[in-house]
């Protein structure tokens, strides 16, 4: 079982960024974008460092099939999210006070996908770098929806329903593969696999987005730069 540590970082992680919209709405700024590149750096020195070089230990075939399975999952995600996940926001005036549906869920499910990825079936310690790149790769998403909520109109019951549901939905993934994990892993954590396959989606759209007009931004590079040696130090 993972600890309670784990699942209340989660889930208070997702819930401070949402409430810091609520209280302060603060505007995407550059700040934000800075903020993603360093999320996205991170995640990606991450999965070459220490997730797939974990994965391949106990070496099967089928580990590359569930990289690309979780790229092509995040692919299918981000064509209902419209790539939220990395930063874009859309609010058409005659959709404002419609819920974003689609959206929503598909957030959700990337997050439980993430939260699965955590468990400790397999794993007699925290697996403190995928915990850190969930953790910091959540906090601006959370920013991001609760943002597209509010801009949406959306207030009251609704908004705070919809930020305690996604807040939760990376512990219940968590919890779900806790409690069955041993019965659905077999051999290889297959749900790590997916991860990394997300990750690996993210991270490079992020990445690839940060040069715009394939410009050269000091900023954006050096914080990508930081992004990749925090990764490296928490190996």
């Amino acid at each position: 079982m993972s600890s309670f540590y784990t699942y209340i970082t989660l889930f208070f992680i997702a819930l401070s960024g949402s409430l810091i919209v609520v209280w302060k709405k603060p505007a995407i700024s550059q700040n934000f974008k800075l903020l993603l590149s360093f999320s996205g750096a991170f995640l990606l020195a991450i999965c070459f460092l220490h997730l797939i070089p974990e994965l391949y230990k106990n070496y099967s075939t089928s580990i590359g099939l569930f990289i690309l399975l979780g790229f092509v999952l995040q692919l299918l995600l981000e064509f209902f999210s419209q790539g939220i996940e990395h930063g874009h926001l859309h609010i058409h005036k005659k959709e404002k006070r419609n819920f974003p549906v689609t959206i929503f869920l598909s957030l959700c499910i990337h997050s439980l996908v993430e939260g699965m990825a955590l468990t400790n079936t397999h794993h007699h310690d925290e697996n403190t770098p995928l915990l850190l790149g969930v953790l910091i790769h959540k906090l601006p998403v959370a920013i991001i929806l609760s943002t597209l909520l509010i801009g949406k109109d959306i207030k009251g019951t609704p908004l705070l329903a919809s930020i305690i549901v996604f807040a939760l939905s990376a512990p219940i993934g968590l919890f779900f593969a806790d409690e069955f994990g041993d019965s659905i892993i077999n051999n290889i954590n297959f749900l790590l696999a997916l991860a990394v396959g997300i990750f690996l989606h993210i991270s490079t759209t992020i990445l690839f987005e940060a040069s715009e007009g394939h410009k050269f931004h000091l900023k954006k590079f050096a914080i990508i730069v930081v992004g990749l040696l925090v990764a490296y130090f928490t190996m």
